[in-house]
């Protein structure tokens, strides 16, 4: 049977992975001096409460030789790896530097998702049950790649702060934002690979409904799974979850805590509102 690896970007735990049938690696933070593997050295709380003292943090992908290690243990057993888009991280590049590294090198194919959070979720959890049927992996690969096309992410900040370190605003942009009390929508672009403005509106409500407009426009419907992530922020995304779920009611919504390492890219209090074709 074909093995499906991941990583800590899929938001699941090393323990989880096991629970799932997948291998996941734990992508690293650094926060106040210190590095972590997230979910196995430090969870979303402890991390949010370092960065409630005044700290800011820095994120990386897995350790070389973690996902080396990872590669190794499955010896002559085809492998996928799904990785987080690349671009929007180096996790891609450092898992394929590591698979160049390893005797089993042509049993191993790197995915770059081209997504992230949710619907990378969903398709190392399909690409297990695909593998389980039996599926050849190229098999495996073809299902994968159809509903890596429907992917769409939107996020909404809350701390503007981390838009700038992370350069998807502007200092200037940044700031004014941060000044006029307005509340930015950012999209993922179509190749994956960075975020760019996509709306900017008074409420938050309004902010809702333009992502629930641009889902309605790309056809999301009932074999849909929508995802809400947040940066402990469950208020806001229970409305995310009550807007998604009246204007679809017959789609699967999940309700997610973000890990370490995208509360570091999308700051504090920030929600990810994601589809993907099931």
């Amino acid at each position: 049977m074909v093995k499906i690896m991941s990583d800590t970007s899929t938001l699941f735990s090393i323990k989880q992975g096991i629970e799932e049938g997948v291998t996941i690696v734990p992508l690293c933070v650094t926060i106040d001096g210190k590095t972590y593997r997230e979910f196995e050295e430090i969870d979303s709380f402890e991390f949010l409460g370092i960065i409630a003292e005044g700290h800011y943090p820095q994120s990386s992908q897995p350790a070389l030789g973690d996902i080396i290690a990872a590669y190794e243990m499955f010896g002559d057993d085809e492998v996928i790896n799904i990785t987080m888009a690349d671009g929007l991280s180096g996790t891609y590049e450092t898992a394929c530097a590591a698979r160049e590294q390893v005797a089993n090198r042509d049993k191993i194919t790197v995915l770059n998702s081209r997504t992230l959070c949710g619907p990378q979720r969903h398709l190392v959890r399909k690409a297990v049950a695909l593998a389980r049927s039996g599926l050849a992996k190229v098999e495996i690969l073809v299902s994968l790649e159809s509903s890596m096309g429907t992917a769409k992410s939107f996020l909404i900040p809350a701390d503007f702060e981390y838009q700038k370190r992370g350069g998807r605003l502007t200092p200037l942009a940044a700031n004014m934002i941060g000044l006029l009390k307005v509340i930015p929508v950012l999209a993922q672009t179509e190749d994956g690979r960075r975020l760019a403005p996509h709306g900017i509106h008074r409420k938050f409500n309004a902010a809702l409904k333009d992502i629930v407009g641009a889902f309605e426009k790309w056809g999301v419907g009932s074999d849909y799974l929508l995802t809400i992530c947040h940066a402990d922020n469950p208020t806001r995304a229970e409305q995310a979850r009550a807007a998604l779920a009246s204007a679809f009611p017959s789609a699967t919504i999940e309700v997610e805590l973000l890990s370490p390492v995208f509360i570091t890219q999308g700051g504090p209090g920030c929600i990810s509102i994601q589809a993907i074709k099931k």
